[in-house]
């Protein structure tokens, strides 16, 4: 596929960023007192007023600006569309520490064309920091271009995870990953919302996240954030990452075989 011009690629992420931003807002207002809460995949998997509302103000806002691009968003679905392109949104991630009032939780956009990402925005309306990456542009906080971590070993390395809405029913190999992390590397952290992770990989904080059971919007802005800011995402099976698999391992690249390995489960003893 022929890489748009630089200009189209800017003005895409600037209006992702300007919704993002105006989303941020509504959650920052609402935060810790939702007035409803209602559960979906299981007892774990929240949604609130406040997630739609989000969402319906992004749709709102990239329709206004782009109406033939397509739409998939975590609680309204897919609005299809002749174009190849199409936006990814996440209106609230980690919800569960939204109701909470804890403090992790973020928007994310991504706009992907003909199969790839081309635009990720990621906002953390707390901290107000907004990402953003554009293929071939590079990974920028407020404005600051940012890089992975240059660590090169796992075992001073400090990395996240997340537990799906699946983990009630299955808790390996979660546990076991968990497990065997937390003994080689500096430590393992489950922040509760997969784009601040990925934002976090991307600007240096951690240096790997791995996550499985994922959807194609908990991803798919973080997956470029991490690649244009020099990182690595695959696979568990260390292929490249694809949004509908549901599985991903993010690293600053040095370390990403060393973590690959460490995921891998060996058969079970008969």
């Amino acid at each position: 596929m022929r890489l748009m011009s630089r200009q189209s690629l800017d003005a895409y992420a600037r209006v992702a960023s300007q919704a993002a931003v105006a989303a941020g807002a509504l959650l920052a207002k609402h935060v810790g007192r939702p007035k409803s809460v209602e559960t979906k995949r299981s007892a774990i998997d929240l949604v609130t007023e406040i997630d739609r509302a989000s969402e319906q103000l992004i749709d709102r806002h990239l329709r206004r600006m782009y109406p033939a691009f397509g739409f998939f968003g975590e609680e309204r679905g897919e609005r299809r569309s002749k174009t190849p392109y199409r936006w990814i949104v996440d209106p609230l991630d980690g919800t569960n520490n939204f109701v909470h009032g804890f403090p992790f939780f973020g928007v994310s956009i991504g706009l992907e064309g003909n199969g790839r990402m081309l635009v990720g925005v990621i906002y953390d309306p707390l901290r107000r920091e907004l990402f953003v990456a554009t293929k071939g542009g590079g990974a920028w906080l407020n404005g600051r271009r940012i890089h992975v971590s240059p660590t090169r070993a796992l075992g001073q390395s400090l990395v996240s995870t997340g537990f799906s809405s699946k983990f009630l029913k299955q808790t390996q190999p979660y546990l076991r990953w968990f497990q065997t992390l937390q003994r080689s590397s500096h430590g393992v952290r489950r922040m509760g919302s997969t784009v601040i992770s990925l934002a976090a990989v991307a600007c240096g904080r951690l240096e790997g996240f791995y996550e499985r059971d994922l959807w194609p919007w908990d991803i798919a802005a973080g997956m470029l954030l991490v690649e244009e800011a020099g990182g690595r995402v695959t696979n568990l099976a260390g292929a490249p990452a694809v949004l509908d698999e549901g599985q991903l391992v993010a690293s600053n690249k040095h370390i990403h075989r060393a973590f690959l390995r460490a995921l891998t489960i060996p058969p079970a003893r008969r």
